[in-house]
């Protein structure tokens, strides 16, 4: 039952795929034909058919695209992870994409992207240095679930300049934090200092047996009595 419910979330996962595949292809056809041979402002009826036209197919293929790639993202992280994550994933994927569709649009309808461009650069410089650790924290996870240097329920063994030697089990894996647990606890450890941090197996324990003593204890003096 739970091999038949895997193989059935695999085959959905690989329609959203070929789906997102094949409204990108025809996205960026039309983001080509546009730009080409398409001209909104002071240009023929002809050239105008064709820039509205390739700016119509571009925003319906373009966001079809982007809505099936972040639910196959979002899936596929949710296996890997947790739900939470996959939808986060999801959420991000969805922002980003239907922003480079923006831009994308501007380009086939003629917009001057200059004036564009220098206010997403100084504004993109200033919500990166604002969001700085939050950023490095939401791409380390990505960079952690796709590598895979461990998953969920591992044990392993963690060594970092901040966190030391630390011997725990792998309890989830989010966007912000990798939670642990430890002997002393419940732990939540930042992304990036995992990314960084060197991981491996933990050294199995021993357990060492007391060996019968052969020595012969001499008796007491109430014991001679």
């Amino acid at each position: 039952m739970a091999r038949e419910k895997t193989l059935k979330m695999t085959g959905a996962l690989k329609r959203e795929w070929l789906k997102a595949f094949i409204a990108g292809v025809v996205a960026l056809a039309a983001l080509v034909a546009g730009t080409a041979f398409g001209k909104i402002t002071n240009s023929s009826a002809h050239a105008k058919v064709i820039g509205w036209s390739a700016a119509f197919v571009l925003l319906i293929a373009g966001a079809s695209a982007v809505r099936f790639l972040a639910k196959g993202l979002g899936q596929q992280l949710a296996r890997r992870s947790n739900l939470g994550a996959g939808a986060t994933l999801r959420l991000v994927a969805t922002a980003v994409g239907y922003l480079i569709l923006l831009f994308a649009m501007f380009a086939v309808l003629g917009v001057s992207l200059q004036h564009l461009l220098i206010g997403a650069g100084l504004a993109g410089v200033i919500l990166g240095i604002a969001a700085q650790q939050s950023l490095s924290n939401i791409f380390a996870a990505i960079v952690l679930l796709f590598t895979r240097p461990f998953v969920v329920g591992d044990s392993i063994r963690v060594r970092s300049g901040v966190l030391g030697v630390l011997d725990c089990e792998v309890l989830g894996i989010g966007l912000t934090y990798v939670t642990v647990r430890t002997d002393d606890g419940v732990l939540k450890i930042p992304n990036s200092a995992m990314l960084a941090s060197g991981i491996g197996q933990p050294r199995p324990r021993t357990i060492t047996t007391a060996e019968p003593s052969n020595e012969v204890t001499p008796p007491t003096d109430a014991e001679t009595n």
